[in-house]
């Protein structure tokens, strides 16, 4: 007589539990509401369960940024999957895990609402003292596809396109803008627009001004300008490549002549002139900087003493920065801290070229020039910061490469 003896011990060791998926629930444009149902927790304990998601069909645990955790043992759990994207649809399991592995629920689907895009508007440009350029950067399109993008201006804030507006397209990503013809010596406001099947979206709300509220410079370049206390200053970087007597600036692209540069020099960052000169304007060095004759005529770079005024006027070094920098993470690093641009200001993060030709940190600092000297080789300037208010005085070499700000006489 033959007696077999079987061993169950290995498969009763080895059960993974036993779950379903709940139906989801409160879907939203960037949320929906999960979970699961664990029957049994098989051979041991559930150490982890939760919801795993993805764009592909049956989703693991894989990847932790697409994964949450709620807990141990059997019975329900709900789950709240967060920053998911506007119009996509997404697959969604409950998972539950104990020592024999990882078991999952059946697969359930959810389809993101759709909402506006999100735009942002590009710095505002004069071509002429009565033609500008500026555009947007449509960074989502809510689920929707963009049909409509462009901008919208007005002599009153806010505008909308019900106001006048240009078409430039459709689609997600960066578009330019030109618009032409505009009242002389007047004060408008403009807004990067997109639109799609749920509505119209706005950038932030961009300032300028056109005939005789614009600055010109040998060259031709046109620039705003705003009062700030008992002082006029630009409120864009200078880009003039000329002196104001027509005499041109040494363009040096070069690291080892830029770091033997004793005349005066400028640069565009990087070398790269069509992505930088329009948003950042150019890098001088002091040579350039306190030439005396860099800025336009009835236009001068500040002293020391000059910087001091503006940032006591917006109450002091530690609040100033805020007051002056541009508003939002287009051109500044995130989070940008404490930028108002209350003062019209609208400083922007065009990073630096040291004295050994590198380029660095565009995002981060916002650099300018004083004319005032400090100790042998060194002379003052100011700088702002992505990560706080401040505007901070300090001294760096003559060779370095920063941005100008001019001041009216």
């Amino acid at each position: 007589m033959l007696v077999f003896a079987y061993n169950c011990k290995k498969s009763q060791d080895s059960e993974v539990p036993v779950l379903v998926s709940l139906a989801v629930k409160n879907i939203s444009a960037t949320t929906v509401d999960a979970g699961g149902n664990i029957s049994s927790e098989g051979s041991s304990l559930v150490i982890s369960r939760g919801v795993c998601w993805s764009v592909i069909q049956n989703p693991t645990i894989k990847y932790k940024d697409s994964t949450t955790v709620e807990g141990t043992g059997v019975g329900i759990f709900n789950s709240t999957i967060p920053g998911l994207k506007p119009g996509l649809t997404y697959y969604i399991r409950a998972y539950a895990t104990n020592s024999a592995g990882t078991a999952y629920g059946n697969q359930v689907s959810a389809v993101m609402l759709a909402t506006i895009p999100v735009v942002s508007t590009l710095v505002v440009s004069a071509t002429s003292e009565t033609d500008i350029s500026s555009g947007g950067t449509v960074s989502s399109d809510g689920g929707s596809a963009v049909y409509a993008r462009g901008v919208c201006w007005s002599t009153s804030k806010n505008p909308t396109i019900g106001d006048s507006f240009t078409s430039d397209g459709t689609g997600g990503g960066s578009y330019s803008s030109v618009v032409a013809n505009l009242t002389p010596d007047a004060v408008y406001y403009l807004r990067a627009y997109a639109s799609n099947m749920i509505g119209t979206a706005y950038g932030a709300e961009r300032t300028f001004s056109t005939g005789k509220l614009l600055v010109k410079d040998r060259e031709g370049n046109f620039y705003h300008f705003a009062t700030i206390g008992s002082q006029v200053w630009m409120t864009e970087n200078l880009r003039s490549t000329r002196f104001r007597d027509s005499t041109a600036i040494v363009l040096v692209d070069n690291s080892t002549t830029w770091s033997n540069q004793i005349n005066p020099g400028y640069c565009w960052y990087n070398n790269d002139e069509d992505a930088n000169k329009n948003i950042y304007g150019a890098l001088y060095n002091w040579y350039a900087a306190s030439s005396g004759k860099l800025c336009p005529t009835g236009w001068h770079v500040p002293s020391d003493a000059e910087w001091t005024t503006l940032s006591t006027f917006l109450g002091g070094e530690s609040v100033a920065g805020g007051k002056l920098k541009e508003i939002g993470v287009l051109n500044w690093k995130v989070p940008n801290a404490q930028a108002t641009n209350l003062s019209g200001f609208t400083a922007l993060p065009g990073g630096y070229r040291t004295n050994s030709g590198i380029y660095s940190n565009i995002g981060n600092y916002g650099n300018w020039w004083s004319t005032t000297p400090a100790l042998t080789n060194v002379a003052y300037y100011r700088y702002m910061y992505y990560g706080n208010g401040t505007v901070t005085k300090s001294f760096v070499n003559l060779k370095y490469g920063l941005s100008v700000r001019c001041l009216k006489n």
